[in-house]
């Protein structure tokens, strides 16, 4: 593994679930036990019912693509030698309104469409830090 470069997610203690998933390969989405309601990004209270209980569920990391937008200007320096790159918001498979954004690869920006089956594959940038990327269902 080399040394990455580009800005990195700071686990919190919301989001602590989710980046030790990500690390082990598996894409886990907060869920509210009382209306079994999925959400992210992760938080506190469920916006849907209001309980304050959660539990960490792993999904199955496919889903299609909602929307997506292509970045043509670096907005940051490190990400200078990768544009154009799209990033989609993946819509999984698990819920309507669950929506995680991402990185999409493997695919010609000219070929994403709306409504494309994807899924989810991790990136180990350091040894502590597995980014989810989606790419077109194989």
């Amino acid at each position: 593994m080399s040394t990455y470069q580009k800005p990195l997610p700071t686990p919190d203690l919301e989001t602590r679930e989710y980046w030790e998933g990500c690390r082990r390969h598996e894409l886990l989405m907060q869920r509210c036990p009382d209306c079994r309601t999925y959400r992210f990004p992760p938080m506190p209270m469920c916006p849907y019912c209001n309980s304050m209980n959660k539990e960490w569920i792993k999904v199955s990391g496919r889903g299609k693509v909602y929307s997506w937008f292509v970045v043509h200007h670096a907005t940051h320096p490190d990400f200078a030698d990768d544009v154009p790159y799209a990033v989609v918001l993946v819509e999984l498979d698990e819920q309507a309104d669950l929506r995680l954004p991402s990185s999409l690869i493997d695919c010609p920006i000219e070929n994403i469409r709306p409504g494309m089956p994807v899924e989810v594959v991790f990136e180990d940038v350091t040894a502590e830090i597995s980014l989810p990327k989606f790419r077109p269902l194989r």
